[in-house]
Order: structure tokens, then sequence, then C-alpha cells
């Protein structure tokens, strides 16, 4: 895999490290990244079942609050 090298301010990468639990901060980043990447597949996963739904006129329930 390709790496790629960016600096970032140290005081975000200290706060992700402690928001995540991790203590490497090059592990923290990705992690961070991992999940950013993850969370666009779910939400494009519920807007094309949601759509389809739509098409389809099938009814769903409403989502539950994310937070």
């Amino acid at each position: 895999m390709a790496k790629v090298n960016i600096t970032l301010d140290a005081e975000l990468v200290v706060e992700v490290m402690v928001l995540a639990g991790i203590g490497n901060p090059q592990d923290a980043v990705e992690a961070v990244v991992r999940d950013y990447i993850a969370r666009g597949h779910r939400t494009e996963a519920r807007t094309a079942s949601r759509d389809e739904a739509g098409r389809t006129g099938e009814m769903l329930p409403p989502e539950p609050p994310q937070g």
C-alpha cells in the first residue's frame, strides 16, 4: 500500500489520540480516516435503501437519531 506523509497540527493529533484511546499518532489518524470512510459507506447504503423504498412504495420506519 502506498504511504502519504502529511503535516498535522499536534494538538489535533493529541486530541484524537486521547478520544480514541490510541497511543500512536499514526494509528490514531488512520482510525479517524477509516471511521470517516466507513460512515460514508453506511450513509450511501442507507440512502440507496431509502431511494429504493421510495421507488417501490415500501414504507420504512424512521431512522433512530445519531449521536
